[in-house]
């Protein structure tokens, strides 16, 4: 399910059934790095894209969590960890925060077995059908992390 009117409408009626979200975590920078932003940014969104519709119905994609490259991590913790607890308490039982940054790698501890951290695939040369063909592959492990961590957190 999707961050859109029509699929919020269908999480409200069935709410029971979708016990998971998905938030994409993506850094921002408009200096040195911002060839580095854009290339997690794209990665991350094409992986969120192809992640949805594997679960569709089971899972719930939130907008990107963003925020600056250079801002100290835990100020960035601090407003991830209230968009979970916001989550939390409307009753989503599994968030998984969804990143290519691998500074949170540091920071894994602090956010509960619920970091989910994939390197960035370089995706600007290839062309769409082959960058598809990438994000399937990578869905395909990344479903077996989310069955764990589904049973692990059960």
């Amino acid at each position: 399910m999707n961050w859109n009117v029509k699929d919020i409408e269908v999480f409200e009626a069935e709410k029971a059934y979708i016990d998971t979200a998905v938030i994409p975590v993506v850094p921002v920078d408009f200096g040195k790095d911002i060839r580095v932003s854009a290339a997690q940014s794209e990665f991350i969104n094409l992986l969120t894209m192809h992640l949805e519709r594997q679960f569709k119905g089971r899972m719930m994609m939130t907008p990107s969590f963003t925020y600056r490259m250079s801002s100290l991590m835990d100020h960035v913790v601090s407003g991830l960890t209230k968009w979970a607890e916001e989550l939390s308490e409307s009753g989503v039982k599994h968030i998984f925060f969804l990143t290519a940054d691998s500074r949170w790698k540091k920071v894994e501890d602090e956010l509960g077995d619920r970091l989910i951290w994939l390197p960035s695939i370089p995706l600007e040369n290839l062309d769409e059908q082959f960058k598809h063909s990438i994000m399937e592959d990578q869905v395909k492990q990344l479903l077996n992390v989310i069955v764990q961590k589904w049973q692990k957190n059960s």
